[in-house]
């Protein structure tokens, strides 16, 4: 996740509010979260849809984190990593394959929908860290939570198809996915993207989460508990299915799991307003016209572990790393069984 890039995303967000007023009205009681809904036949199937989701395990979730507890910066802790992450793919029952690049190697693997028309929707994260930190956070955080996603959703049928891809390089320039959407003819057939880079930090201290000065909107908390969901204002289906995901408004449980607080960020005209609102895997799809959504724990904004070698499993939070799994996991399967867009 590169620094600032949650500061420069807020600030975007209230140039929007300001000049246009289109994607938040906030009044001064009024939170900046995921809008409540008033229930549509949509949304009443969205919400059936999320009831019928299967349950992430903390444990699973957690012992990824463990097992990715190394620096992943040189070619050989990279391998490490690849192997670890494929090896747990084959047996979910997925057929991995390394994709070379000029600088490193993405993993992918789909799964095929019922319906060949409907397309695929991608669910991705970066594995590899900057040199000194072992990136508990940033990005094994992520990682756990696409090998969740391909255990629970991996031998689900639902009419699109589901693809995982674990991004090389980010750090470096994002690289990875650069590589990625090379590939035109896969391209094509993507109705959307969701990324996660950095999602199992939480502070529970008033203060703890950091602002701009002078934000004319209202937070949705007065601490850092919250998941941020971003995405592109060109595909605001994509963005909504992570808020129809939190019905009713939050927090929910879905069995033993409390979801936090979301806020939803729509960001006009591809990000180019502010360059660095695209220093994170999503942006390469944002530029070649496909939807994506990046989920985050808003980084720097939050965490003082970010970049350091301090960035290790202790410092997840556990209740909030499990609740924003959870909330990926909804929103992908309402994204898998929606072929309105």
């Amino acid at each position: 996740m590169k620094k600032w890039i949650w500061l420069v995303l807020v600030v975007l967000v209230a140039v929007v509010v300001m000049s246009i007023g289109v994607f938040f009205r906030p009044t001064e009681k009024t939170p900046v979260i995921a809008t409540t809904q008033v229930e549509t036949s949509q949304t009443k199937a969205e919400s059936k849809q999320v009831r019928n989701t299967p349950q992430v395990s903390a444990d699973r979730l957690f012992a990824h984190i463990q097992k990715l507890n190394f620096k992943r910066f040189t070619d050989v802790e990279r391998s490490r990593s690849r192997t670890y992450i494929t090896s747990e793919l084959k047996k979910l029952g997925w057929e991995p394959t390394l994709e070379k690049f000029s600088d490193g190697v993405n993993i992918f693997a789909e799964r095929q929908g019922t319906d060949k028309t409907a397309g695929a929707i991608l669910v991705a994260a970066h594995y590899d860290t900057v040199a000194i930190s072992p990136g508990a956070d940033d990005n094994a955080s992520g990682v756990a939570v696409v090998l969740e996603v391909a255990r629970l959703l991996g031998s689900r049928p639902t009419p699109r198809t589901l693809q995982l891809a674990l991004f090389d390089k980010e750090e470096a320039g994002l690289l990875g996915s650069k590589a990625f959407v090379a590939n035109n003819t896969r391209l094509a057939n993507l109705r959307g993207v969701i990324v996660m880079d950095m999602v199992g930090y939480a502070c529970y201290k008033v203060g703890c989460q950091q602002y701009p000065a002078g934000l004319p909107v209202s937070p949705p908390s007065d601490k850092g508990d919250f998941l941020a969901a971003i995405g592109d204002a060109e595909h605001l289906p994509l963005l909504n299915a992570f808020q129809n995901s939190q019905l009713p408004p939050t927090p929910i449980k879905k069995g033993d799991v409390e979801m936090p607080a979301l806020l939803k960020l729509a960001v006009p005209l591809k990000g180019w307003l502010a360059p660095d609102t695209l220093r994170s895997d999503h942006a390469p799809f944002w530029y070649q016209g496909v939807g994506a959504v990046l989920v985050t724990d808003t980084a720097n904004l939050r965490t003082p572990h970010y970049h350091q070698a301090s960035d290790t499993p202790k410092t997840i939070e556990r209740s909030f790393f499990t609740g924003s799994a959870q909330i990926v996991v909804n929103a992908t399967t309402v994204l898998l069984g929606d072929r309105t867009f």
